[in-house]
């Protein structure tokens, strides 16, 4: 009989464990479908971000940056501080402001024109600001995609702006 008892207790400790996994199987699965949420509300208001940083960079551009105060220059990146600003910055305001698809090489190129220090710094130029470049497409802020010779580039997201078509149509002659 203490053998009944014991299976007895056994399987009510399965089915206790059994219930307990089912629990923590609800709980594993509104937390990622949480997560999952809020990281698409993280890529809509990067998106948002992204656009209004455009906006204000646009005006700044067409009205001189002395419409914008020193705290919004700083929000956009262009605050003169007297020094070079940050790598990850210097890489988003070319790709916010070229506004179309660029390869990691064409960056390269933007940074040398307008803050060639900035590449100085860096052992491998081109390897720096690739993992920048993937690095803004991990947070948001940025997308890959493939130009028409299946070269990867990248280009700044904003909510106004459609996905760009890096492959263009092909002309029937």
């Amino acid at each position: 009989m203490e053998v009944g008892k014991n299976n007895g207790g056994l399987h009510a400790h399965a089915i206790s464990v059994q219930a307990d996994s089912i629990s923590a199987q609800h709980v594993v699965k509104a937390a990622h479908e949480e997560l999952l949420q809020l990281m698409r509300q993280r890529a809509e208001i990067m998106k948002r971000i992204g656009t209004v940083k455009q906006t204000i960079a646009g005006l700044a551009n067409l009205f001189g940056e002395q419409v914008l105060g020193d705290d919004l220059l700083e929000l956009i990146d262009r605050k003169p501080n007297g020094r070079q600003p940050g790598f990850t910055k210097a890489c988003r305001r070319v790709l916010m402001e070229v506004r179309r698809p660029l390869g990691a090489r064409e960056v390269c190129l933007e940074l040398e024109r307008y803050a060639p220090a900035i590449l100085a710094r860096h052992k491998d130029p081109l390897a720096s600001v690739t993992t920048v470049l993937n690095r803004l497409v991990d947070y948001g802020e940025a997308r890959s995609l493939n130009n028409e010779r299946g070269r990867r580039v990248w280009e700044w997201i904003s909510d106004t702006e459609p996905p760009a078509d890096v492959m263009p149509a092909r002309k029937t002659a």
